[in-house]
């Protein structure tokens, strides 16, 4: 099983879009471990309705929380401790697309990160940016994390407003490689998903 952690270098950067492109480009299934608020609406229900191919199966939540908070906050609330160990992979021999919360230093517990997680999980990344005023660090730290921890990074994706000098830094800077960009699109439907899940060619 091929694993893709969808990882963004903060909040509403754009993973649940990345996660459907990716879902739909390459049938994969879709898995969103953690999922803290909007449970009505929740990141596996936008990406199951914006994906169109009959291949892709949407795995259950892990740990479902009522408040909109950082995981371990939103668990707290709940009476609740986010053990890594009962984290499993869904069964499945298809590709698997996983989405994070956040960033890769996002808390799970008193001990663990986002990052931990993927670890255990043995999956590659793709981190995603978004242009703001400080996001070239954001983007850089995020790397320079993941390499530490000595998790393969497959590429960038870039999300929203085309800033050529910062995403030219950001890919000279860390030799890493952009696979897709992501205008600031008005309207996120399906039509949308599929325009970009057809600009995706990289492999593993």
């Amino acid at each position: 099983m091929k694993k893709i952690f969808i990882s963004g270098i903060g909040t509403d950067i754009g993973k649940t879009v990345v996660s459907a492109i990716l879902t739909e480009a390459l049938k994969a299934d879709y898995w969103k471990p953690i999922q803290s608020g909007d449970l009505e609406n929740s990141d596996t229900l936008k990406v199951k309705e914006l994906v169109t191919n009959t291949c892709s199966v949407f795995h259950k939540e892990a740990y479902t929380f009522q408040n909109p908070l950082s995981p371990h906050a939103a668990a707290k609330l709940e009476n609740c401790s986010i053990k890594l160990s009962k984290i499993k992979l869904p069964k499945t021999k298809n590709t698997l697309v996983i989405e994070g919360a956040g960033g890769v230093l996002v808390p799970l517990n008193k001990n663990k990160l986002i990052i931990d997680l993927i670890s255990q999980l043995d999956a590659s990344v793709i981190v995603v940016s978004r242009n703001y005023l400080g996001s070239i660090n954001h983007t850089l730290l995020t790397i320079q994390e993941l390499r530490r921890r000595k998790i393969k990074i497959i590429g960038v994706i870039f999300n929203g407003d085309h800033t050529p000098e910062s995403e030219e830094y950001i890919t000279k800077f860390t030799k890493i490689k952009t696979l897709l960009r992501i205008e600031n699109e008005t309207i996120i439907d399906k039509k949308t998903i599929e325009k970009y899940s057809k600009k995706i060619n990289f492999k593993f």
